[in-house]
């Protein structure tokens, strides 16, 4: 592939949060307005669209041609429209097929889309999208018959990560409950700050503690929501002569799947972040901000370790030395992460590339991390044996 520069224009999102008031079309809508006109790019200048969502099929029923029923009324209709599926990953895997478009020269410029209506009346039918980005038959095999009934199951999975709940396995040493909780208010911390971010409320290390428990030492508020809400991206081709002036710049797109039941290989997390490294030319001592998946506060600590953020056993210093804060040496989530931004899981790649283009081009406000050359994000999906199913991995430069 003839790798040609490929740069962000236009990023959009909605408020994540509960949206039970409104269709999945609307806040596609409000996300593509707001990208295009970012962007200064016409909607007639748009030659693909790309479109993440994970369950609408199970949530609302609408399979197959998703992407075009929510953009039917943004002006891309008639472009070739890309629906992809892949849990968590959906957005950023949309992103990564958006990149390989225009930095091959197939298309100058291509719009992205993340979104998801995960709220419902009926919570146990949230829950059942959710845990079905996981290989169902290991699912009962390894949490027993009717496990993750009315809650997420990946709670008990991300549980038995710290050597506490899930079937009783420890695949982990013990984390401190304190750690946990400290990620939690970091995020929520910086979620405080940030409009779109689906809670607003700091929280007090006593308060995350106290909070009732879902899974071994994880309480709900280290674990991310339930979320409504879309992202949109505009990318065009460095010398394509649309939009605005200005841009990021994506250093590098890369997508693993889990290396499933073979121990032998390094987790998708570590393939993505070398393969993106070396894509890009930084390591992790280059970066100055980072977004990543934060499904619960335990993966924070896994990823900070996965990442390369750190050497083996510091995670928990990290966090506690604030490194990792605002105002800290390396910011992660800025933008309230999951835990306090939410969670629309066919949304969240695409609004962790929302934040991080903000970020390098000084539009934050109060959570700005000063000085950003470089941003990276990670976003992970769904579980199969002993790895995520998939994982984006992505470096933007300013």
């Amino acid at each position: 592939m003839n790798e040609n520069e490929v740069w962000i224009k236009g990023a959009a999102m909605t408020r994540f949060g509960k949206h039970l008031d409104r269709s999945a079309r609307d806040l596609v809508e409000e996300a593509v307005a707001g990208a295009l006109s970012d962007a200064e790019i016409a909607s007639s200048e748009v030659q693909a669209a790309y479109v993440g969502n994970a369950v609408s099929g199970l949530m609302s029923g609408q399979e197959s041609i998703r992407g075009q029923v929510v953009l039917r009324h943004t002006g891309l209709m008639g472009v070739p429209i890309v629906n992809v599926e892949n849990a968590c990953a959906s957005s950023s895997t949309a992103l990564h097929l958006g990149w390989q478009a225009v930095a091959s020269g197939m298309y100058e410029c291509v719009a992205v889309v993340g979104f998801e209506k995960l709220y419902d009346a009926d919570k146990a039918k949230s829950f059942r999208a959710f845990n079905a980005s996981m290989d169902l038959a290991e699912l009962e095999a390894r949490f027993g018959s009717g496990a993750g009934q009315g809650r997420s199951v990946f709670m008990d999975l991300y549980a038995s990560f710290s050597g506490e709940g899930g079937n009783g396995a420890a695949e982990a040493s013990s984390v401190d409950p304190e750690d946990l909780a400290l990620i939690s208010v970091k995020n929520h911390h910086h979620g405080a700050l940030n409009p779109f971010s689906q809670y607003r409320d700091e929280v007090t290390v006593e308060q995350v503690l106290g909070a009732r428990r879902v899974a071994g030492p994880l309480t709900v508020l280290m674990c991310s929501p339930l979320s409504d809400g879309a992202a949109c991206l505009v990318l065009t081709g460095k010398h394509a002569g649309r939009g605005r002036a200005g841009g990021v710049r994506i250093a590098a797109s890369v997508l693993t799947s889990g290396r499933g039941d073979d121990l032998s290989k390094a987790t998708a997390v570590e393939r993505a972040a070398a393969r993106a490294s070396e894509m890009a030319g930084v390591g992790p001592a280059d970066v100055d901000v980072v977004e990543l998946h934060d499904a619960t506060a335990i993966a924070e600590l896994h990823l900070y370790e996965e990442l390369g953020l750190c050497r083996p056993g510091d995670a928990p210093r990290m966090v506690r030395d604030r490194v990792t804060w605002l105002g800290g040496r390396l910011p992660v989530n800025p933008s309230g992460g999951l835990l306090s931004r939410g969670h629309p899981i066919g949304a969240t790649g695409a609004a962790q590339i929302v934040e991080l283009t903000w970020q390098l081009e000084g539009r934050c406000g109060e959570r700005q991390v000063p000085d950003v050359s470089v941003g990276l994000a990670q976003n992970a999906g769904g579980w199969v044996g002993t790895d995520a199913a998939a994982c984006a991995v992505h470096v933007l430069q300013r």
